[in-house]
């Protein structure tokens, strides 16, 4: 069995640290501070073997350097040559195993051009998506366009449906926010937002999610949706000629837009 547990860093980042039971060799994702990371490994007698890096923004990769120095693990990351440390550059359809588990690599360029996300089968599979899917949401575009995101999400949510979904971010409950705004008859959005609202109260990551649950509240999942599109013409952010053979696309951007200021 294969365990995944939060590593909390800077004010949101989750430093997932991936573990099989019965070894004390783990896997990090994303390490944008080498210090929680070496806290977790110094405390309970761990030692870190290998690295996985999605995209190049230091929330995710200021701790490589440490953590290469101190440990000397294997670094899989992206093809990105800014980012240093990485010794396998890795692409769609890309394959390797951690802790045994085989590993296939998804290019998911939208937030930024370099993002890739890690993705296992299993029972159940486990994905790990960086800044491009959120519990909720979904990365800003900083780097690609609105068309490469809504495609790369879209591959996403194509996935197995009990495949748990580890973003990198505690972004859950501000995203939520924005989905009843985005789709207020989604009434599975208030059970969801109670059950988050109370998981946060204890302290506790909202996070895993999993694919099957970020298809019926991740408006950016549901850009599709009839409804969804009908409320975003009302609200004065989509043309009413949504039987376009791009509707989706159209409301994809319109929700990415009105997320950048909400």
């Amino acid at each position: 069995m294969m365990s995944v547990t939060p590593i909390a860093a800077f004010q949101d980042n989750y430093i997932w640290l991936i573990q099989s039971d019965g070894s004390n060799a783990v896997a990090v994702v994303d390490p944008g501070d080498a210090t929680p990371v070496i806290e977790v490994l110094e405390s309970r007698g761990l030692t870190l073997d290998t690295i996985l890096i999605t995209h190049h923004h230091k929330d995710h990769t200021g701790g490589l350097p440490e953590l290469v120095k101190r440990y000397q693990p294997r670094v899989i990351g992206p093809h990105n040559p800014a980012i240093q440390d990485i010794d396998e550059r890795v692409a769609q359809g890309d394959t390797f195993r951690v802790q045994g588990r085989l590993f296939e690599v998804m290019e998911v360029p939208g937030h930024t051009l370099d993002h890739i996300a890690f993705v296992t089968s299993g029972m159940p599979g486990l994905l790990f998506c960086g800044d491009t899917l959120f519990s909720g949401g979904c990365g800003r575009l900083f780097e690609g366009t609105a068309q490469q995101m809504h495609d790369s999400l879209s591959r996403l949510a194509a996935l197995p449906e009990d495949t748990l979904v580890f973003p990198a971010h505690e972004y859950t409950l501000a995203n939520l926010a924005f989905a009843h705004a985005a789709e207020p008859d989604n009434k599975l959005l208030d059970d969801v937002t109670a059950d988050c609202e109370n998981t946060r109260s204890l302290g506790r990551p909202t996070l895993p999610s999993n694919i099957n649950r970020e298809r019926h509240i991740n408006p950016f999942l549901r850009s599709a949706n009839p409804a969804l599109q009908r409320h975003l013409v009302q609200e004065g952010r989509l043309s009413a000629s949504s039987d376009q053979e791009d509707s989706a696309l159209l409301a994809f951007t319109a929700l990415r837009q009105w997320k950048d200021n909400f």
